[in-house]
């Protein structure tokens, strides 16, 4: 069998980008009929969205917004244009974000995650996320069926009864969070039971560190990361490679500078910004809240498509100094009034019982001028004071963060 899902996932860059955004605008056109985006997009031609340059120009949609906005316009914010009916399952997730699955084989994207991850039809999968209201169980249990595989609809927790299904039908897979299937092996280690036939797992929900992915392999479990929203379904995944993950296909990933729509620079920190090509029900700029970077070049283990260095901390660093709220893309404002500045950081911190604000941005040639020119601007928009400190280019870190509070 080939190392490859199919052959998508090895063409030349060039190719899939031309493809992405020759579809992109009758998606467009199919989400505009969608009331909410209609509001959203008015006066854009879809036509003339063809390029990064142009889509970058459209608003960002926050998914912290989608709570109210649900609330205002049930089901699903008036982002959807089909009835609810016409799709195949309902979820719901914290907040509430409402979320519906399409009547599609492979509604999330996910077969070709496990595949990277040395999934095969024929396997039976161990599938441990949670089936109930939320649509985690049924991502991974749809895209391993997609694939070809068997799977036990487990769900979290009762290990007893998990060890049952694992002694009985000896699974070859796991999918689930990583901390659970340390719970799992640990519990059987304890209990005498036999959970030898998982050699393979594709893990996703919470942190896997270095220190847990050694212990998961030293049972003889290879297991991959995957990265995926309940609202978007697989987003990108890793490989044997083991260097990064790869963006999955059809989506337009984007990294912005958090709390704005303005992508970094190749490198740079950023916001992942996702718009998805389904008719169906269609994402445009959708801006999780997570943060990343790219990595340069192709994949070693030949997929083409762009790489991001996996989940790197939450982008809402909005934080409150002297009952005020300071919001990141004020901060960002001040780096795009001020075009001599690199990269800029609020550090939030107390001295006694004050809160204190200190404005960090890195310069070429700093002067007492724009020290003040900094310091007016920071006050014009914060309505707050603060210390205003101009540092060397490169002195600041690459982390995606425009305030630090550190009190």
């Amino acid at each position: 069998m080939s190392d490859y899902y199919d052959s998508r996932e090895t063409r030349d860059p060039a190719e899939r980008e031309a493809e992405l955004f020759t579809r992109l605008p009758s998606i467009l056109r199919k989400a505009m009929e969608a009331p909410a985006y209609a509001e959203r997009l008015r006066g854009i031609d879809p036509a003339a969205i063809t390029s990064r340059a142009a889509l970058a120009q459209l608003p960002v949609l926050r998914k912290s917004e989608l709570p109210a906005l649900h609330k205002a316009a049930p089901p699903f914010g008036g982002f959807v244009a089909t009835p609810p009916g016409s799709f195949a399952r309902l979820f719901t997730s914290p907040g509430p974000i409402f979320e519906p699955e399409t009547a599609h084989t492979d509604p999330w994207r996910g077969a070709r995650a496990l595949f990277a991850a040395g999934f095969r039809p024929g396997d039976v999968v161990l599938n441990t996320f949670s089936y109930h209201l939320t649509p985690g169980g049924f991502i991974f249990d749809a895209s391993a069926r997609a694939l070809g595989c068997a799977v036990i609809p487990a769900g979290p927790g009762n290990t007893e009864a998990q060890f049952e299904l694992i002694e009985a039908y000896c699974p070859t897979g796991y999918s689930g969070t990583p901390d659970f299937l340390k719970i799992l092996i640990d519990a059987a280690i304890a209990a005498g039971r036999d959970v030898s036939s998982i050699k393979r797992a594709l893990v996703s929900g919470a942190a896997f560190p270095p220190s847990l992915q050694k212990e998961i392999k030293s049972h003889c479990i290879d297991a991959y990361q995957a990265f995926g929203t309940a609202d978007l379904g697989m987003i990108a995944f890793e490989t044997p490679a083991r260097e990064g993950m790869v963006v999955n296909e059809d989506i337009i990933l984007e990294i912005v500078k958090p709390g704005t729509g303005e992508p970094v620079a190749p490198g740079d920190v950023g916001e992942i910004v996702v718009t998805s090509l389904a008719p169906d029900h269609p994402w445009i700029r959708l801006a999780l809240g997570d943060l990343t970077a790219s990595l340069p070049g192709i994949s070693p283990c030949g997929r083409t498509n762009m790489r991001i260095k996996g989940w790197m901390g939450r982008a809402d660093q909005t934080t409150k100094v002297k009952g005020m709220f300071v919001r990141p893309e004020q901060i960002a404002e001040i780096a795009k009034r001020h075009s001599a500045l690199g990269r800029v950081r609020l550090v939030v911190t107390r001295s006694g019982e004050t809160d204190v604000m200190t404005l960090r941005a890195e310069c070429e040639s700093p002067s007492e001028s724009l020290q003040s020119e900094l310091s007016a601007t920071l006050r014009a928009l914060t309505k707050l004071g603060g210390v205003v400190e101009l540092v060397a280019v490169g002195s600041l870190p690459n982390d995606g963060k425009l305030i630090a509070d550190e009190r």
